[in-house]
């Protein structure tokens, strides 16, 4: 039988509701939700005329993974709300910190990669990630004298 250290056992007493009882559930969710993309994906079907003779060519493009599209598809599944595992409320949820990372990084680097192979909205994911270019302009007062 698994042995549970003091704090998962507290953890569990403190929340017995929880709905994912170890962090490998959570993954298994994140990892269903990952196949429903490819799934959805078949909605945007792109028709494309290629060659000389325009041969029909048709393609479903791969959807970004996000934090909020992993939440609906919890819901929608009525696996339940994520979003307390992630936000580690009142620190009931320290045992997923690391596959909740794991996530975070895998959604950021998707929509990164994404963005500057095209396939994603450059300027959307940029400022998702926080990833704007900034630069400081100065403007300095110059006396102008137009005498004459």
């Amino acid at each position: 039988m698994e042995t549970l250290t003091k704090t998962t056992k507290k953890q569990l007493t403190m929340h017995p509701t929880r709905i994912f009882k170890k962090p490998e559930d959570l993954e298994k969710a994140w990892k269903a939700y990952k196949e429903d993309l490819k799934d959805k994906a078949k909605v945007w079907v792109k028709i494309q005329y290629v060659g000389k003779d325009g041969d029909k060519k048709q393609d479903s493009p791969k959807l970004p993974l996000t934090y909020e599209g992993f939440k609906r598809f919890c819901w929608d599944e009525n696996i339940g709300t994520v979003q307390h595992y992630f936000e580690n409320t009142e620190k009931m949820y320290d045992d997923f910190c690391e596959v909740c990372t794991r996530i975070r990084n895998e959604i950021r680097e998707d929509q990164i990669t994404g963005g500057i192979l095209s396939f994603y909205n450059a300027s959307i994911t940029q400022r998702l990630n926080n990833l704007v270019e900034k630069s400081e302009v100065k403007i300095e007062d110059v006396d102008v004298n137009f005498e004459d």
